[in-house]
């Protein structure tokens, strides 16, 4: 199908799609309409930018018909609230010409307005898996007549630990729904869900999820860490650079970058996971707008933000996982368009570029700059010392005891000779020198009482007057000290000027 007035789609979506300049479906969309207008379970695996919402988007609004303001009859779930958004927009786009309703919730914003809309009826429901719990738990929603479920972007979910919210979600539908989960990647606990929610769906893969787009030119550019704000800050003035997304790997980088990045000159605006939702939106709609030209933002904008005319993607830093960085590079070269992406790497980064390159099977271009530094020859992912030090001590455990080993052992030392060990004691042994313990203890009893029997009485005598003599010297001492003391009376007399007068003995 060269185009989509072949997919037999309604006149009015095709209208919508011509008037938003749609013309030729991309090969994720041309394989998964169709299957899904066939009413049957769908798995769809595609990288991102290839046009996975129109995938979902035009089948719902086909099969739907009229509105119907009792019921919600389509529910998409996303992972996040701008995925969410984006959504929406693409309904209200795909579907301008049609009596549908849709509405969308998601969290960090407040509830009245959402409520609202729901109390209006809406037939697409759009959501994020925690306000639709909480919308659920007060009654302000129900998915019984839910026929159409849409998971988008269900790795992502699984990364974000929505996948139990998304089992509960599941079970408040009926069984007869048609579910359609789409996804970047497909791990086995993904492959799980779907043998869980599905019933013999249907598979469609388009292109491996390791390969980025074509349409993209990348870049290394190999560096020092101190010098990559400066490289980055000349890469920016570039003229070329018409509209660029940087990415960092911290919420803390990312704010400090911008504020760098502002103080040189460059009006840029800041979107990561610690942002409120009022703040996300209004950042990415100064950047849409083009009020700004540069966006900082971490991975939370890698997936599922659909922001046109991206010319440029700069890796900051290299993302701790390899897969988001093809996520990173998708922001640009979308809908047939041409992109650039650059990435500065550092010599702590070795590791991480090294499994970039392994994931996709091919290396990045290295681009030299006035601030590059001689790449290493074999940069090779080198393991930390303690886990090479415990597999080196897992396969000597393994390694089968030969007669080479044993003769590769050091002799031990010769033991010592031991001194003969003394007999053991028997219980007459025992009862013998408890008898003769006895004996001395009486013994010494009968000494002490001859002792004080003979001793003279004016040993006695002094004994017992010691303490007193004891007592009445620390009586005089005390005596001596009182006496030393002034009169109580004397202290209550004092001049007029405060100082006190002694009266004198």
């Amino acid at each position: 199908m060269t185009n989509f007035e072949d997919m037999q789609l309604k006149q009015p979506i095709l209208d919508a799609l011509k008037k938003a300049e749609y013309t030729t479906p991309t090969p994720i969309q041309e394989k998964a309409i169709p299957a899904a207008l066939s009413g049957r379970d769908l798995i769809a695996c595609a990288q991102t930018g290839t046009g996975k919402t129109a995938a979902f988007a035009l089948p719902i609004l086909q099969v739907l018909g009229e509105h119907d303001p009792a019921k919600i009859r389509a529910l998409v779930l996303t992972p996040t609230r701008e995925l969410a958004i984006q959504n929406f927009d693409c309904f209200k786009k795909y579907g301008r010409y049609l009596s549908l309703r849709c509405a969308c919730i998601y969290g960090g914003a407040k509830q009245a307005q959402q409520e609202a809309q729901l109390k209006k009826g809406c037939d697409i429901l759009i959501a994020t898996p925690g306000r639709l719990l909480d919308f659920m738990g007060q009654g302000l929603v129900s998915l019984s007549d839910v026929e159409i479920f849409v998971l988008d972007e269900a790795d992502r979910m699984l990364d974000m630990g929505f996948i139990h919210d998304v089992r509960r979600i599941a079970s408040c539908m009926e069984d007869r729904k048609q579910t359609l989960l789409f996804s970047a990647t497909i791990p086995k606990e993904i492959e799980q869900l779907a043998g869980e929610l599905l019933y013999n769906p249907d598979m469609i893969r388009v292109d491996p999820e390791t390969k980025p787009a074509d349409t993209v030119e990348q870049h290394m550019i190999y560096l020092k860490k101190e010098d990559k704000r400066t490289v980055l800050l000349s890469l920016l003035q570039e003229p070329d650079v018409e509209k660029a997304i940087v990415f960092v790997r911290t919420k803390h980088g990312a704010d400090r970058l911008k504020k760098q990045l502002t103080r040189d000159g460059v009006p840029c605006v800041v979107i990561h996971g610690d942002r409120t939702q009022g703040q996300r939106q209004n950042a990415l709609e100064q950047f849409r707008s083009g009020q700004v030209s540069v966006l900082v933002a971490t991975d939370v904008a890698a997936r599922g933000l659909d922001i046109p005319d991206v010319s440029h993607v700069f890796n900051m830093d290299l993302p701790s996982e390899a897969e988001n960085y093809i996520h990173r590079i998708g922001r640009t070269g979308r809908a047939g368009h041409s992109g650039i992406s650059y990435s500065l790497v550092c010599e702590e980064e070795l590791e991480l570029l090294s499994d970039i390159e392994k994931l996709m099977g091919k290396k990045i271009p290295l681009t030299e700059t006035e601030y590059s530094i001689p790449f290493p020859a074999s940069a090779k992912k080198k393991a930390p010392a303690e886990s090479s030090r415990k597999k080196q001590g897992k396969n000597q455990e393994k390694r089968p005891q030969g007669k080479q080993q044993e003769k590769a052992k050091p002799k031990a030392p010769a033991k010592k000779p031991q001194e003969p060990a003394a007999p053991k004691k028997t219980t007459e042994d025992r009862q013998r020198r408890r008898r003769r313990e006895n004996q001395k203890a009486e013994t010494h009893s009968d000494a002490s009482l001859l002792v004080s029997l003979e001793t003279p009485r004016s040993i006695h005598d002094k004994r017992s007057f010691a303490p007193r003599i004891d007592d009445s010297r620390s009586w005089e001492h005390e005596n001596r000290r009182s006496s030393r003391r002034p009169d109580r009376r004397s202290r209550s007399v004092q001049h007029a000027g405060g100082a006190r007068k002694r009266r004198p003995n």
